[in-house]
């Protein structure tokens, strides 16, 4: 049932990233997903201080909120801004992402459907308020971030 849902999940990205492509050029879905991540990034920069380092005083409202933004990302079908012609710098645009990419969509996916449930479970936990519970969502999110970068990400 897993496997039926997955396929029938991994249809519907590749349907409404053809949409997307097609209704965008390369160069803004570059720009696009930057501004995604960028923001993801942000949201987890806030978790880190509230949940990991403690540097400034957790607030589980706060924690939540950057959750449920990172969720809405992970979930917005972001890949649909991997269209052709994204693969390499396109006028002011330079992207990180390896060529790599594009020919491993399947591979890609099921590193996209981690990274999904493990922002569904960081919200999760975010809701339930228990810091050490965010703490471990929050590393798992963490990895599920490097599996991608780690193969698909140039420095």
């Amino acid at each position: 049932m897993k496997t039926l849902i997955a396929s029938l999940l991994g249809a519907a990205v590749l349907s409404a990233s053809l949409t997307a492509q097609a209704q965008l050029p390369p160069e803004d879905q570059i720009k696009f997903r930057q501004a995604g991540y960028s923001f993801m990034s942000w949201n987890m920069g806030k978790i880190k201080a509230m949940a990991i380092d403690e540097a400034v005083e957790y607030d589980q409202q706060q924690i939540l909120a950057a959750a449920n933004a990172i969720n809405g990302i992970a979930q917005s079908g972001m890949g649909a801004l991997f269209g052709p012609g994204t693969e390499a710098d396109v006028g002011d645009q330079a992207t990180r992402v390896d060529p790599a990419l594009f020919d491993n969509f399947p591979e890609v996916a099921e590193l996209s459907k981690d990274f999904v449930a493990a922002s569904d479970n960081l919200v999760e936990q975010a809701e339930n308020g228990e810091q050490s519970d965010v703490r471990a969502a929050f590393a798992e999110l963490g990895k599920s971030c490097k599996a991608c970068h780690d193969k698909y990400r140039m420095d």
